[in-house]
């Protein structure tokens, strides 16, 4: 079955946070696809609503044997059924696993720069973000380990908060990054918490490794939280899995995540992701080749129209990091610029800390038609910028 990748849903006037705009604006900012979801899911949906009747709800084993079976054929790894816990998502269950595990003035670490909303989730608890920013060569990101193992070996760093794959910048670390990651965390006591919600949106090359697929004793000090979430567009479904391996560290995020409540599905979170899981391998595949091709076009835009701009190439996520340093060292004010001449909205790295001022994040998860339109304001915005 070929799949519609090429419509556009009119979101506007619809509570859509990324689509309430004004009407000569471009939003390409906020991690939210601009394609339907699978039709799978929108059919499990609508059966569920024709019950007409909608009580309280507990996921059961064909909820967690779609979570596994998935994990199986997509990733090669494959969780026990028993290491899993519903939650409402992952930034939820971020911020609960955070009062659960560290406590108030601890440093919870960070590799910056990383998704913003980590920051919100630690400091509004009161515990401290230090980060081990990741060094930057021009073309790509690399862990700094000894300074990840100096500050991890700090005795007020209890969490580790790790991106994986890492947004913004498109990474995906390999296997034995991840284990050695997991290793020196162990080696520290610190537990690792692994926010792997772009998991599946690995569009070439190696895939990810869940941080419950790693070896060792470390695998008894690790947290990965997964959802369909941004694989097939469904944000607002509230549903992802926290997936804990070690028993004792189970019990501790379970009690968190029911004492903050959020661990009870909606009337739609568990049949559509069953549905997600269990019929949405064809769906994702195509979107990848669709995200491919804006990828390329994209890139091959800049190089020729926009020079001063230049293309971070991460493997994972349909987001772009791009270098723009030569422009200036304030992306804030571009994106500002950029979005007040041409209505084009994207982020402004420098709400992922780091080097990310340095840096525009930009959204290719939508039809050709788009990525060519934000790509021509995109042109017409910088050279504005450069010729106030």
């Amino acid at each position: 079955m070929e799949y519609d990748f090429k419509t556009i849903p009119n979101r506007r006037k619809t509570d859509s946070v990324k689509w309430d705009i004004k009407d000569n604006q471009l939003p390409m900012w906020i991690a939210d696809m601009d394609f339907k979801t699978a039709p799978a899911i929108i059919s499990a949906m609508q059966e569920k609503i024709k019950l007409e009747a909608f009580g309280y709800e507990w996921p059961k084993d064909d909820y967690f044997n779609a979570v596994a079976d998935w994990y199986e054929t997509e990733h090669s790894h494959r969780p026990q059924n028993e290491w899993m816990i519903f939650t409402t998502g992952v930034v939820p269950a971020i911020s609960s696993i955070v009062r659960r595990v560290s406590h108030i003035g601890d440093n919870v670490l960070v590799q910056e720069p990383v998704y913003n909303i980590f920051f919100n989730s630690i400091e509004n608890n009161g515990r401290h973000v230090l980060s081990s920013n990741l060094k930057f060569d021009g073309q790509t990101y690399r862990v700094d380990w000894e300074d990840l193992e100096r500050k991890l070996a700090d005795p007020l760093t209890t969490l580790m908060v790790f991106c994986n794959p890492h947004n913004p910048i498109g990474k995906v670390w390999s296997q034995k990054e991840v284990q050695k990651i997991a290793d020196l965390c162990k080696n520290y006591h610190v537990v690792l918490l692994s926010d792997e919600i772009h998991g599946d949106l690995i569009r070439k090359g190696p895939d990810y490794t869940p941080a419950f697929s790693i070896d060792g004793e470390a695998k008894e000090n690790v947290i990965s939280l997964v959802s369909p979430s941004k694989t097939f567009n469904v944000a607002a479904l509230h549903a992802a899995t926290a997936i804990v391996p070690d028993e004792n560290l189970r019990n501790i995020v379970n009690r968190g995540l029911n004492s903050d409540e959020v661990a009870e599905p909606n009337l739609l979170a568990i049949p559509a992701t069953i549905a997600a899981y269990e019929e949405g391998h064809e769906w994702l595949s195509q979107l990848k080749v669709q995200l491919n091709k804006n990828f390329d076009f994209t890139t091959k835009y800049i190089k020729e129209n926009i020079p001063q701009i230049s293309v971070v190439a991460g493997t994972a996520t349909y987001l772009m990091w791009l270098d723009v340093h030569q422009i200036t060292d304030d992306s804030a004010e571009l994106a500002e610029c950029i979005k007040n001449t041409t209505g084009l909205i994207v982020s402004a790295g420098s709400v992922y800390r780091g080097n990310g001022h340095d840096f525009l994040r930009i959204n290719l998860a939508c039809p050709e038609e788009m990525v060519k339109d934000g790509m021509q304001r995109l042109a017409t915005g910088i050279s504005k910028f450069l010729n106030k």
